[in-house]
């Protein structure tokens, strides 16, 4: 088969490892009785190891090749359903399987998409357009995290052995990119010019002040609401939910993922160049999802969590399409693959808020830390609003080329 399929069949396999757990936290909460801030731990703690993953392997695939870094993140997938199908041995293995499932999307995104872009043209490819490889690796992404999330979600909740079935599901499927990566051709030889590691990880762009000023302000609140929408509401009406949690938390998942892929062709289209229209539609669309989450959080209505889903869902599919366009007229070809990086790893951050939360309640009560997000939200849109027309930065030779859309948490 055409080179690019293997490489879709990888970013596929490892969007599954770092989606499968996000429903299943319910269940360790209900089956193991693991505490509200020790759940939402196993969920942020897969940040420490994603957050340098995205900084580290676009540079070191640069030095020595896609290919090894790739099967590195192929093995670390399949380590990640092994090591977390043991978890009912304790919170060891799910804190370490939740790393290594940071390590895999890390990779994945960094190194696994550049891959995918490049062998989705000539030599490789000679059939593809300019943007087949961005558009393969959002489905790619798109497929792998909302499957992981349906396929694992449905047997924790009506199969045997939910701490355990889920994991070897995936670990089936992660076989055969072990062999499928070593088959793919090497698009970017080892260097040897012997330019120093060290120096090849910086990235000048992440200075700049269109970057600092608009697209870090927005960022974290793309994967920090994806943390609330379907991954918080969930234990927040576990006792309102019963019995169908898991069913409820994938749901959940399923539509925001979903609303998501669906939105990013017309957020492309709320892109502009002399503006930041398509983040400031973003934050909107993201801060009334905050308030929709805390509405959640007074009211426990199921329906509302699942509407706020969807909201969440279109809010992040808009961020990230327009900030990534941003990045690009930013960066440029040379710097891309690093400020994509820093990009994603801002934006994962997010996903600590309902660990920080859970940390601080009490003495804080819920409603009083919703009513706080939502003044964040709002001041983060405002400085997106008064540095829209600032600091614009000059477009680049390839920003209509859209860049990968997908994500998986």
């Amino acid at each position: 088969m055409r080179a690019w399929k293997g490489a879709f069949v990888a970013l596929f396999v490892c969007s599954w490892a770092g989606n499968q757990f996000t429903p299943l936290l319910l269940m360790y909460k209900q089956v193991d009785g693991y505490s509200t801030v020790v759940v939402n731990a196993f969920l942020g703690v897969y940040v420490l190891a994603l957050a340098p993953s995205l900084l580290v392997a676009g540079p070191l695939s640069d030095r020595y090749g896609r290919r090894p870094v790739m099967f590195a993140g192929a093995v670390s997938a399949l380590a990640t359903s092994i090591v977390l199908a043991l978890g009912f041995l304790g919170p060891a293995p799910i804190y370490v399987g939740r790393l290594l499932a940071g390590i895999t999307v890390g990779t994945a995104m960094a190194v696994g998409t550049s891959w995918l872009k490049e062998l989705s043209q000539a030599p490789y490819d000679p059939t593809a357009d300019a943007g087949s490889g961005a558009r393969r690796a959002s489905l790619a992404f798109s497929l792998g995290s909302a499957l992981g999330a349906g396929v694992a979600g449905a047997l924790a909740q009506w199969g045997p052995a939910p701490e355990v079935l889920p994991y070897l599901a995936h670990i089936l499927i992660a076989i055969p990119p072990l062999f499928l990566v070593r088959r793919i051709p090497e698009t970017s030889p080892a260097r040897t010019d012997g330019v120093p590691l060290r120096a090849s990880l910086r990235v000048p762009a992440a200075s700049h002040r269109r970057f600092t000023r608009v697209v870090v302000v927005a960022a974290p609140w793309i994967f920090g609401l994806a943390a609330l929408a379907y991954g918080y509401v969930p234990v927040l009406l576990r006792d309102r939910i019963g019995g169908f949690g898991i069913a409820y938390a994938t749901l959940l998942t399923v539509v925001s993922l979903t609303v998501a892929a669906l939105v990013q062709p017309v957020a492309k289209r709320l892109d502009a160049v002399d503006t930041a229209r398509g983040l400031i539609t973003a934050m909107v669309t993201l801060t009334v999802s905050v308030a929709g989450v805390g509405l959640v959080a007074v009211t426990s209505s199921p329906f509302l969590g699942i509407v706020t889903a969807a909201t969440s869902g279109a809010g992040i599919g808009i961020a990230l399409s327009t900030g990534l366009l941003e990045v690009q007229r930013i960066a440029g070809p040379r710097h891309l693959a690093g400020l994509t990086g820093v990009f994603y790893a801002v934006a994962y951050l997010g996903f600590l808020t309902p660990t920080a939360m859970a940390a601080i309640t009490p003495p804080f009560t819920t409603p009083q830390l919703f009513a706080a997000l939502v003044v964040l939200a709002v001041a983060s849109t405002t400085v997106v609003v008064l540095n829209s027309r600032r600091h614009l930065p000059v477009r680049s030779a390839d920003a209509d080329e859209p860049a990968l859309l997908g994500a998986a948490a």
